[in-house]
């Protein structure tokens, strides 16, 4: 089985396993079930991985989870280059494509190997992506390949971001401190969480 196919298996189990019914059930939202080949489709053109209802409003959400090493950060991740993909048209990432609404990242109490014995997150948030990106859009929050390891505010109002890149070299993605959005910002930024504030 190649890495992709692990990584989505361990996405879908926490999605189906853990967040349903700890982060969305409690906020009341209800996912609604696309068609296969539009739920592809949302999901590489646009960045969507579900869409939920509540009531009449309707959410579209990116997921992303992680295992239980890397509960100390306190961080999201969002997808930023593919530089190394022999198809140009792929070397843009999330970043440049997403259109959800949401973000959900979370971290679970067990190892990627240990999924099925996980009962529950250490960590989690929903941050409010349409926000994330009007503070993108207008340079409050920015990347910068600057080498450093966390993202840290600067002139006392903004976000600098640095790209870091995955050892295998497959991509490269950019950290956002969920505090310093809430920090600058406001709880508005971020919809729900746990353990990050």
């Amino acid at each position: 089985m190649s890495k992709y196919r692990n990584d989505r298996a361990f996405t879908d189990y926490v999605h189906k396993n853990l967040a349903r019914p700890l982060i969305y059930r409690p906020l009341n939202w209800t996912e609604v079930q696309l068609r296969q080949d539009y739920a592809k489709y949302i999901d590489m053109m646009d960045g969507i991985d579900y869409v939920f209802r509540n009531g009449d409003n309707i959410m579209s959400v990116q997921e992303r989870f992680r295992e239980v090493q890397y509960k100390d950060y306190s961080d999201f991740t969002i997808r930023y280059r593919r530089d190394e993909n022999k198809v140009e048209e792929r070397h843009e990432s999330e970043y440049y494509k997403v259109k959800a609404h949401y973000f959900t990242y979370g971290i679970i109490d067990k190892p990627k190997s240990n999924v099925e014995k996980a009962s529950g997150f250490i960590k989690y948030a929903i941050i409010d992506l349409k926000k994330v990106y009007e503070k993108l859009d207008s340079k409050a929050i920015f990347i910068s390949d600057n080498r450093q390891n966390k993202c840290k505010i600067v002139d006392g109002n903004r976000i600098e971001c640095p790209v870091k890149y995955n050892t295998d070299g497959s991509s490269s993605f950019f950290p956002i401190d969920i505090s310093y959005l809430v920090k600058l910002w406001g709880d508005n930024m971020v919809i729900a969480q746990k353990g990050f504030l």
